[in-house]
């Protein structure tokens, strides 16, 4: 989105309207509760903080700002409330929620607006309650009547517009049965085909342009004229190795998840591997946790069968052909000659025929029968996240 400069301090006073109120909203139920150990609700919230603060000298600048966008932002405070007790309790999957933070001035800004505060015109443009038309560059055709538009400035300055849009799934024939994909950081991705995906390094690649501009924002003066420009500059430098990284993983995961009906993953403990101070940067810039998600919803949306199969199944020890276990080998190997078979595999390959096996979509299935229960059988000699100093050298090397 391109707002002008009228437009764009329109934007700034709306997104901090936005933020003042979510954080009062949170505010006002932490001290609700303390006192009265009672929660307040988002109607009785919008109530005090939006209609009767716009009569007040402190909050009487909220009238200048869209009433669907403030609305909406006591409606988040409420759900991030919700989700966390929701977490507390074990109700809510996936990561344990934190308590809900205070919105700062520096972060990444945003507000949402429901239908009746947007509207897309015929000539291309966004029109935005209380701001006007936007001139917007648009990715793609929507595919539906938006229900809500959220509109987001990053650190680096740039206007971004969502919508949320109701899809109907893909369809489209896959020319394979299914695929194993083993992941690593020398190369991102081994299929169980045989074909190798190299990490572009997209971080280690502007590592050096990043730490001089880090290194000239340390020298300015915090607050003043040229410590702004200087940290757009490094804002915008990260922006671009995160859209470079996005790209990247886009592209991968939307080919192979086009061609192919069924496809299987290793869980790796991302979080886990991050925390060892050798391998974070590098682990960090390949993206694997960026690039399952983005496997998992894009499979749902084109009919695929996603499968992640358990991180302690000794996919680098099994023989692919034969389906004996070799024992624990360096990860300087790699190649290796089976003992059992004789059958020479190239240990990512290997990996990636094993992962595929372990998700129950391989033709040796039939041959080999041990691979059926795959989440029964722990190795935790095979753990990644439990390296010693001279492997993780070799793995760096």
């Amino acid at each position: 989105m391109y707002p002008n400069h009228p437009q764009r301090q329109m934007l700034a006073r709306t997104f901090g309207c936005v933020r003042v109120v979510f954080n009062d909203a949170l505010r006002l139920r932490q001290e609700n509760y303390q006192t009265n150990q009672t929660t307040i609700s988002s109607s009785e919230l919008q109530k005090r903080l939006i209609t009767q603060a716009k009569h007040t000298a402190e909050r009487h600048w909220l009238a200048e700002v869209s009433n669907i966008a403030l609305q909406q932002s006591v409606q988040d405070a409420c759900l991030a409330f919700k989700n966390f007790f929701q977490s507390l309790k074990g109700k809510r999957q996936g990561k344990q929620v934190g308590f809900p933070r205070f919105k700062r001035k520096r972060n990444t800004q945003a507000f949402r607006l429901t239908r009746g505060g947007f509207a897309i015109r015929e000539n291309g443009k966004l029109y935005l309650a209380k701001i006007g038309e936007v001139k917007v560059k648009w990715a793609r055709e929507l595919p539906s009547d938006p229900s809500s538009v959220t509109v987001k400035q990053d650190a680096a300055g740039r206007y971004f517009v969502s919508f949320v849009c109701e899809v109907e799934p893909i369809q489209y024939p896959a020319s394979n049965t299914g695929i194993g994909i083993d992941l690593g950081i020398t190369t991102f991705a081994t299929l169980s085909t045989g074909e190798k995906v190299a990490n572009p390094r997209i971080l280690q690649r502007q590592l050096n342009r990043l730490r001089r501009l880090q290194q000239s924002l340390s020298r300015k003066v915090k607050g003043s004229h040229r410590y702004q420009i200087a940290r757009r500059k490094v804002a915008r430098l990260h922006a671009r190795i995160k859209d470079t990284r996005s790209d990247f993983l886009h592209k991968l995961s939307t080919k192979i998840v086009r061609e192919n009906q069924a496809i299987v993953l290793e869980d790796l403990n991302v979080s886990g591997m991050v925390k060892n101070r050798r391998l974070a940067r590098a682990i960090s810039d390949v993206g694997w946790r960026q690039f399952r998600t983005l496997l998992e919803a894009k499979s749902i949306r084109y009919g695929r069968n996603f499968q992640v199969i358990s991180r302690w199944e000794p996919t680098s020890q099994r023989c692919s052909s034969c389906g004996q276990l070799g024992g624990k080998k360096p990860l300087d190997v790699r190649t290796w000659t089976c003992l059992h078979c004789g059958a020479e595999h190239d240990r990512d390959v290997n990996a990636a025929v094993n992962i595929k096996a372990a998700g129950g979509h391989s033709e040796a299935l039939n041959v080999r029968g041990g691979l059926r229960n795959s989440r029964s059988r722990v190795a935790a000699d095979e753990a990644q996240t439990h390296l010693t100093d001279e492997q993780l050298s070799l793995f760096t090397g």
